[in-house]
C-alpha cells in the first residue's frame, strides 16, 4: 500500500527497491511515535469537528492495539506496504473501516514523518543523557575512591607534573558536563512540534496546531509551516553534533585507558575476561574494548560533517535527501549507548595501581614543586627556574613527593567535585 497510489498507476520495482532502501528498517524504530502523532492528531480533529466523537474513540482503541503490536521485540514491517505511516493506516482502515481513512485529513507524510523523527530524537536524547549521566555518577565515585593515588601528568606526550587517578577521572567527568549541553541544546530543537505544517504549506482545514504541541508533550511548535519541513536535517544535524561532543569525551578517555594500561605506563589493570589475548603471545591482555569505543566514537563525530554534506546546499521545502538521514544519525545513536554501557562496565572492573611515582623515572615530575618551593622562601621565579634546571641538567635532582601542596580550586587536593555534581543535575533538569 502507498499513500500516493492512484487507480491505473504503478512504479517500476526496480524503481521502489531504490527509493525505498533501508527506510523500513529505521521505521520500525518510528512505529511508536508513527501512533503517537497519529492518535494526537485525531484527537486534535474530533476538536475541530472533522471527526466525530465515535470516531474519535474507534480509532484510539485501533491505535492503542498498534502501538502494542509495532512495540513488540521482533516487529518488522509487512514485505507489501511501503513504510510504517502507509501500515498505521492501513491497519486502522481495517479494523474502523471509514474512521481509518479519515487519519490523513489535514496531514502530509511530510509532517507525519517529521513529528515521527523528532518525537524519536527526543526520547532519544533523553536515554542519551540516562547514559552520559550514569557514566558520570561512576567517574566521581571513582574519583573520590582514587583522589590519592598519584598518577604522572603529561604534555606533549612528556613526563610534565604530578597528576592524581582522581584528577584524571573527574577532568572526564566535567567533561560529559560540556556535552551534555551540547546535547540539552539539541534536544530543545527536537522539542517543537512541526505537525500541521503539512506538505510544508500549511492547510485549507481548521488545524489546532497548539493543541497537537499540547498533546505531544513539546515545548512549542515551529510556527512557520515552511520552516517546519526545513527542520528535517537540520534537527538531525543538531542531535548529531550533541552525540559527537559526547562521542569525543568517551574516545580520548578510551585512548587513555589504551595508554595506561600499556605495560610501559602500568597505571590501571583490568581482568582477563574484559581483555583479549592474542593468537600467537600468550602474555597479552588487549585492550580491544576501548580500541572499539575510541573508533565508533571517533565515527559518530563524523555524523554531523555527512549531514551537511547530505542536507546543504538544497532550496526550501522537502526533498527526498532527507529519507537518509535516518542512515547516518539512528545507528550513531544505537553506537553511542552502547559505547557508553562498555565504558562504564570496563572502569566499574578497573584497578589503579599505588605507589606508581615512587618508581625513579618520575623524578622529574616534581621540578616545578621544588621550583616553587624556592620562590615561596623568597628566591625570584627566574633564579628558581634555572636553579632547579642546573640541577636536573647535572642529574642531581631530587624531591620528596609526599610533600605535595595543591589546595586551589580543580587541584589535586580540591577536585571540587560536589561543583561539577551540581552542574549535572542542572542539566539533567532540561531533560524532564
Amino acid at each position: 500500500m502507498k499513500l500516493w497510489a492512484k487507480d491505473n498507476t504503478s512504479t517500476s520495482q526496480l524503481v521502489e527497491k531504490f527509493t525505498v532502501g533501508r527506510d523500513k528498517e529505521f521505521d520500525v524504530l518510528l512505529a511508536p511515535y508513527d501512533v503517537q502523532g497519529s492518535a494526537a492528531h485525531a484527537a486534535m480533529l474530533a476538536e475541530q469537528g472533522l471527526l466525530t466523537a465515535e470516531e474519535l474513540e474507534e480509532l484510539l482503541e485501533a491505535l492503542q492495539q498498534i502501538a502494542q503490536e509495532v512495540s513488540a521485540e521482533g516487529f518488522e514491517l509487512p514485505a507489501d506496504v511501503e513504510d510504517i505511516h502507509s501500515y498505521v493506516e492501513l491497519l486502522l482502515t481495517q479494523r474502523v473501516g471509514e474512521a481509518g481513512k479519515k487519519i490523513h485529513t489535514g496531514r502530509s507524510r511530510n509532517d507525519q514523518v517529521a513529528v515521527d523523527i523528532k518525537l524519536y530524537l527526543r526520547a532519544e536524547c533523553r536515554a542519551v543523557s540516562t547514559g552520559v549521566k550514569q557514566l558520570f555518577d561512576l567517574l566521581l565515585t571513582l574519583s573520590e575512591q582514587h583522589k590519592d593515588k598519584l598518577i604522572p601528568g603529561y604534555t606533549h606526550l612528556q613526563m610534565a607534573m604530578p597528576s592524581s587517578a582522581g584528577l584524571w577521572l573527574s577532568s572526564y567527568a566535567e567533561s560529559l558536563v560540556d556535552d551534555l549541553e551540547m546535547l540539552a541544546a539539541a534536544y530543545r530543537i527536537a522539542n517543537k512540534n512541526p505537525l500541521g505544517s503539512g506538505a510544508g504549506y500549511g492547510s485549507s482545514f481548521p488545524l489546532n496546531r497548539r493543541s497537537t504541541t499540547e498533546k505531544l508533550g513539546f515545548a512549542t511548535l515551529n510556527w512557520n509551516s515552511v520552516y517546519a519541513q526545513m527542520t528535517r536535517g537540520k534537527t538531525e544535524k543538531a542531535v548529531a553534533t550533541g552525540l559527537s561532543y559526547v562521542a569525543a569525551t568517551l574516545s580520548k578517555l578510551a585512548y587513555d585507558c589504551c595508554l595506561y594500561l600499556n605495560q610501559n605506563f602500568g597505571f590501571i589493570s583490568f581482568p582477563s575476561s574484559l581483555t583479549t589475548g592474542s593468537s600467537i603471545m600468550p602474555h597479552k591482555k588487549n585492550p580491544d574494548v576501548f580500541e572499539l569505543i575510541r573508533a565508533k566514537c571517533n565515527r559518530i563525530q563524523a555524523a554531523p560533517n555527512e549531514l551537511t554534506l547530505l542536507i546543504n546546499n538544497l532550496p526550501s521545502g522537502y526533498h527526498r535527501d532527507m529519507q537518509l538521514t535516518k542512515e547516518i544519525l539512528f545507528p550513531a545513536i544505537e553506537e553511542l549507548k552502547a559505547c557508553l554501557q562498555m565504558t562504564r562496565l570496563m572502569l566499574e572492573n578497573m584497578e589503579v595501581k599505588e605507589n606508581v611515582l615512587q618508581d625513579e623515572k618520575y623524578r622529574y615530575l616534581f621540578t616545578v614543586e621544588a621550583m616553587n618551593e624556592l620562590v615561596n622562601q623568597g628566591m625570584s621565579y627566574r633564579d628558581a627556574y634555572r636553579q632547579i634546571g642546573n640541577q636536573v641538567e647535572q642529574g642531581l635532582f631530587r624531591y620528596d613527593f609526599r610533600q605535595l601542596q595543591h589546595t586551589h580550586e580543580g587541584s589535586i587536593g580540591q577536585l571540587c567535585l560536589p561543583a561539577i555534581a551540581a552542574e549535572m543535575e542542572r542539566l539533567m533538569l532540561q531533560f524532564q
